[in-house]
């Protein structure tokens, strides 16, 4: 049996400004390390997303004006993709898609766009500023480090039942106040990371990766297969 993940890349077309597609090429190499073929396929305007047919969402970020279209479409897919989360599916979302799956996003123009509210934070606007730079965080829970480039000018304020993907050793994180960077509910991270986070942090995909197969194949026992992959990092 060749296994794979079916990798649904929100908005590729729209939401890729920063080269996140990078993350979905991480995945694809980590997999082939162990015979798993990762499939991807853009989900973008007017297209219907289902959450059974996919076991990885990767949601880049984007520019404002493409950001502001994203808003209004993303509405009709928020059902499908709460559900998804719920399901405890993988869920990478990058800047512009970090804010789009919280309650809103204030834009530089001061335009409030709404999220799904599949997670309780928010992202006011910073004026005449931006958080640009390398970062570097400690991940709480199991003491992982990520690096990676943040340039941002959202400040993002994290909600009930949320905890950040990991506290600020270098850099600006989510708003520069509260040492915090990103988000984690179940498998969903959010993160102001580019980079690509994927690709330049080996451990995160690895854990997201077997993630992904455990819940698509909980019949099978992966922990040889996890001995059997090598993380590069840059």
């Amino acid at each position: 049996m060749t296994m794979n993940i079916r990798v649904a890349h929100l908005y590729g077309d729209l939401m890729n400004t920063y080269g996140d597609i990078g993350n979905i090429l991480a995945l694809q190499f980590y997999a082939k390390q162990i015979g798993v073929e990762v499939t991807s396929k853009i989900i973008s305007l007017e297209e219907s997303f289902k959450a059974d047919d996919f076991d990885f969402i990767v949601f880049g970020g984007g520019q404002d004006f493409e950001q502001s279209i994203v808003a209004k479409d993303i509405q009709t897919k928020k059902d499908e993709l709460i559900k998804f989360i719920e399901q405890g599916k993988p869920f990478v979302s990058v800047c512009g898609g970090f804010q789009l799956i919280g309650k809103y996003y204030v834009d530089a123009q001061g335009q409030k766009l709404p999220g799904i509210c599949a997670l309780n934070h928010y992202t006011e606007q910073q004026h005449d500023h931006r958080f640009i730079g390398n970062i570097r965080i400690q991940n709480t829970n199991n003491g992982a480090k990520y690096h990676g480039f943040e340039n941002h000018q959202g400040v993002t304020f994290l909600g009930e039942g949320e905890r950040p993907l990991g506290k600020v050793i270098k850099g600006y994180g989510n708003n520069g106040k509260d040492h915090t960077e990103g988000v984690v509910y179940k498998n969903t991270i959010g993160t102001y990371f580019h980079g690509p986070i994927l690709a330049r942090n080996g451990n995160l995909a690895k854990d997201l990766m077997f993630e992904a197969l455990k819940i698509k194949y909980p019949d099978v026992d992966f922990s040889k297969m996890m001995d059997k992959v090598k993380i590069y990092e840059y």
